[in-house]
């Protein structure tokens, strides 16, 4: 017998007079016991002792540090952790929370095979794929192409009747269309809006000049501020909403009244954390330049040089100023003013977007009926994030786009000679 295979012969004594008992190792030595036992009782009385390795034991934990895996791989490997530390069964099946027959197998199978196969999914029984390997290739086909005319989009009863009237199958359920559409990660009743950028040197450029930004060390004299505006409707109530109370949530009327809009300017700090929100009727030209001298003047007046990263909006433009201030006022804003633009279909790139999906989740997502108290809910949630030192941090840099966007850069062109 194996080390790691122990039999509880005073459970085993009782079943003398039963059918005999053999199993094998995955040496290929079999395990033979001198009394007569049914195979179900006799097999449920070995005891299986799980001894890792220390590589055994590293592999476990790295599995459950990190990393996306099955949920059932997860907890064998927390069951042979557990095993191989001397925690019994029932302790086990308490700490891990599975059934005893599933710390039984999973024991079993390291113990007679090895540490790959206590971990894989076994295969279970069911009904045989109604859909062959071709079959599954045109239907995969078939939700790539255009819908049948008269719809916006493909859905589930759709592709199932297709597959119907191009195979042989009298029937196929949605259930069927369903699952394998998700094999394959294909949801063709969705669709998302994209803004796709042409990657060549006009797109680089800009791109490694504010990832360099970000990644320069704070320098309280050439600060570097993210700039964006958003706008925000202004909605009221027409019949006031039913409070939550216990048992019933809060319940409002689908019915609203628009009482207009109102304009966001969005100042975020790169390297430390300050952000400030101005609340304007518009977000004109004269607008952009009341906010840069806001800029110089107020929030930064000892700085040298202001670093601002914005993107291509027809007001963001040094003209602006021109538009707004006698020349000579504006040529004193430019002088400590200095502009980073992100490129084009890239605001992404702009670090105060996540402020601003922060700021929607956080006090916009819900009715708000005038300029007023949206002033009045924004100062608040500055203050707020200002106070708790939030900031943003960000992980995307020059390196990291050269890896990951190597192939989209564009190409040296050569000359023969």
């Amino acid at each position: 017998m194996q080390a790691r295979i122990e039999v509880d012969v005073r459970e085993i004594l009782p079943l003398l007079g039963r059918e005999g008992f053999c199993a094998w190792t995955h040496a290929g030595h079999p395990i033979q016991l001198l009394v007569r036992a049914s195979m179900k009782e006799a097999r449920m009385n070995v005891r299986y002792r799980v001894e890792l390795s220390q590589t055994e034991r590293d592999e476990l934990k790295a599995l459950l540090s990190g990393g996306k895996h099955a949920a059932r791989k997860l907890k064998r490997a927390q069951i042979l952790l557990a095993a191989d530390a001397g925690a019994s069964d029932e302790e086990i099946t308490r700490s891990v929370g599975v059934g005893g027959s599933t710390v039984y197998r999973t024991k079993r199978r390291f113990v007679l095979g090895n540490l790959e196969a206590a971990l894989r999914e076994e295969p279970r029984p069911g009904a045989a794929r109604k859909l062959s390997g071709k079959e599954e290739a045109l239907l995969v086909a078939t939700a790539c192409s255009n819908p049948p005319k008269g719809r916006a989009r493909w859905t589930l009863e759709l592709l199932a009747d297709e597959l119907v009237r191009l195979t042989e199958h009298d029937d196929i359920s949605r259930e069927t269309v369903r699952r394998r559409l998700a094999e394959n990660e294909l949801k063709p009743w969705r669709k998302d809006m994209w803004c796709i950028p042409q990657v060549d040197g006009e797109f680089v450029a800009p791109m490694e000049d504010v990832l360099d930004l970000y990644a320069e060390a704070p320098d309280p004299k050439r600060p570097v501020v993210c700039f964006d505006e958003s706008p925000t409707q202004l909605i009221g109530e027409v019949r006031q909403p039913i409070k939550a109370e216990p048992g019933q949530i809060e319940r409002y009327d689908c019915e609203y009244k628009r009482n207009g809009t109102a304009n966001l300017f969005i100042f975020l700090d790169v390297h430390r954390p300050w952000r400030k929100v101005k609340v304007t009727d518009s977000r004109t030209a004269v607008d952009f330049a009341a906010c840069m001298q806001e800029l110089v003047d107020v929030h930064f007046p000892k700085a040298e040089r202001i670093r601002v990263v914005l993107d291509n909006l027809s007001t963001h433009s040094v003209g602006a100023l021109y538009q707004a201030f006698p020349p000579d006022e504006a040529r004193r804003l430019l002088r400590r003013l200095e502009f980073h633009y992100v490129p084009k279909h890239a605001s992404w790139l702009n670090m105060v977007e996540i402020e601003i999906g922060v700021l929607r989740c956080q006090r916009l997502d819900r009715r708000i009926d005038s300029q007023q108290h949206l002033i009045s809910e924004i100062a608040a949630w500055e203050r707020q994030r200002n106070t708790s030192r939030a900031r943003i941090k960000w992980m995307f840099t020059t390196e990291k786009a050269r890896a990951k966007m190597g192939r989209a850069y564009p190409k040296l062109s050569t000359k023969e000679s």
